[in-house]
Order: C-alpha cells, then sequence, then structure tokens
C-alpha cells in the first residue's frame, strides 16, 4: 500500500506541534503496485515470519502493504495499512517469500493464503496525522505455524533510546516494496526482499519520540512503496525496533521513516492480542 510521503519542512513541523495533516501517496494495487525492498537483496527463507498483506475496499482487493508474524495468528505492520474503522472490508496476508512466481491466487484468496479475522490500529491513530500512532495487529482466522524462533520479538519499552546514530547502528528492513523507482522506471515484483540500513536519526525535533530514520541509498538499501509496515529488525536479531512508516520523497532515496515499538503505549496495544 501507501507507504506515506512526508515533506520534510511539514514532517518537522507535524512531529513538533502534532499538528498537521498530510496527503498520502497511495499505489493502487491493479494493473501494477508496489512490491520491494530498494538495493536490497533476496530474502529467500531468512524472514519466513514476514508477509505480504492485501487490504481489500468494498469487497475488491485495493492496496498492499508489508507485515510479521508475532506469534501464529497475530501480524504486526503499520496502522495505514490496518486503516480507520471501516476503511477496509477485508484483508489476507500471503506467506510465500516469492509471491510472484508462488503457488498462490493473488490478490484473492488462495493457496498458502490466510484470510484475516479481524484488524486494529493504535486507539490514537488517525489517516490525517498517521505517524504519531501508526502501529497496527491483524488476526488471522487460522494459524501460520513456524519454529518458535522465526516470529518476530517486540523490543523492551524505551530499548532504542540507546542507539547511536552511525553506520554502526544497523537494521534489517525486510518487505514487498519497490525495488527501484525514478522517472524513467519503476522495478516492482512480488518478491520478499532485505536491506541493511543504517540509523540516521532518532529522539530529534525532525523524528520526535515516536520515529526514527535509516538510510536508504544504493550501498545500504532501504524501503519504498509497498514495503509500509514491515519489520526493520534490530540488527540481524528478530527484535522488530519498529515498523515501516512513511518517506521523504517520492522516488524513495535518502532516508526512510519508521515508526518505534518501544514506547509503552505502542507494546501495550500490540501485547494485548498475544495474551
Amino acid at each position: 500500500m501507501k507507504l506515506r510521503v512526508l515533506s520534510p519542512a511539514v514532517a518537522a513541523a507535524c512531529f513538533a506541534l502534532a499538528a498537521c495533516a498530510t496527503d498520502p501517496t497511495s499505489s493502487p494495487l491493479a494493473p501494477r503496485g508496489p512490491s520491494r525492498i530498494t538495493y536490497g537483496s533476496l530474502d529467500g527463507s531468512a524472514h519466513p515470519a514476514v508477509v505480504l498483506i492485501v487490504m481489500d475496499i468494498a469487497g475488491s482487493p485495493a492496496y498492499r502493504c508489508s507485515g510479521t508474524l508475532i506469534a501464529p495468528k497475530v501480524v504486526l505492520t503499520a496502522g495505514h495499512c490496518t486503516g480507520e474503522p471501516g476503511e477496509f472490508s477485508g484483508m489476507r496476508v500471503f506467506t510465500e517469500s516469492d509471491v510472484e512466481n508462488g503457488n498462490n491466487n493473488y490478490p484473492f484468496a488462495g493457496p498458502n493464503t490466510v484470510e484475516a479475522r479481524a484488524w486494529h490500529s493504535h486507539p490514537q491513530f488517525t489517516e490525517a496525522q498517521f505517524y504519531l500512532h501508526d502501529v497496527g495487529v491483524i488476526e488471522l482466522r487460522t494459524a501460520v505455524n513456524l519454529p518458535a524462533s522465526a516470529y518476530g520479538r517486540l523490543p523492551s519499552v524505551d530499548q532504542l533510546d540507546a542507539l547511536k546514530p552511525g553506520s554502526s547502528t544497523g537494521f534489517t528492513a525486510v518487505g514487498y516494496g519497490v525495488q527501484r523507482i525514478n522517472a524513467a522506471q519503476e522495478t516492482a515484483e512480488l518478491i520478499r526482499m532485505s536491506a541493511n540500513p543504517y540509523l540516521v536519526q532518532i529522539n530529534t525535533a525532525f523524528t520526535g519520540i515516536g520515529s526514527l530514520l535509516l538510510s536508504n541509498n544504493a550501498s545500504t538499501g532501504g524501503t519504498c512503496f509497498g514495503d509500509s509496515g514491515g519489520p526493520n529488525f534490530l540488527g540481524t536479531s528478530n527484535v522488530v525496533a519498529g515498523v515501516t512508516s512513511f518517506g521523504l520523497n517520492g522516488s524513495c532515496g535518502g532516508t526512510g521513516g519508521v515508526f518505534r515499538l518501544d514506547r509503552k503505549d505502542v507494546l501495550g496495544f500490540v501485547q494485548q492480542y498475544l495474551r
């Protein structure tokens, strides 16, 4: 779906004042749609908990996002992928790493697909100010069984505050988003990819206390349209530090915005679905 685009000036003002509305940059599911990590690598079986999400509007597939299984029936994603109440009429997840060439009936129900039973955004989430509370949870009708160590794990409260910006503070970004986009070409396939961006900003006037910025370039790779809601793992662990939330331009270059999961209210929201 819609990896959101914020201009730096607007974003800084919005994070500081929590009082701005921005228009989403939305990408339709068909006839072509967003799909993969930029300048990344094929993920293969490295992160089987990361899934592709399709969201329906009025019964028809409309958008797609990425997400992470944190339990057999629980998917963690962005709030703008679960939306406001009534925004979406249905959802399903696709579990294959290569949905493009896999055994499925994309974007409809079929093999290697699980329908959602319910979906929830943070209680303070709004589309107008999505970046302030951009976390959502999808409850599945049937379980996706993986080894216990394969599921994503939540961080501890305020765990990321100790991190220092720089190339030594690395993350693993995973998703099904656009691999490359510019004025002349967009490359988009339904394949799970990973990249290794590093921390650029945290706890600044620009990011506020709820977001962080990661690198997004040809050297480290990064996230783009369709990666929304996908995990940004801390280092090479399975701790989901944050979910992909927004970009700062339409070409997905420079830096990528991540919504942090280590704040107390965010953890409280997510953990209620794990009990």
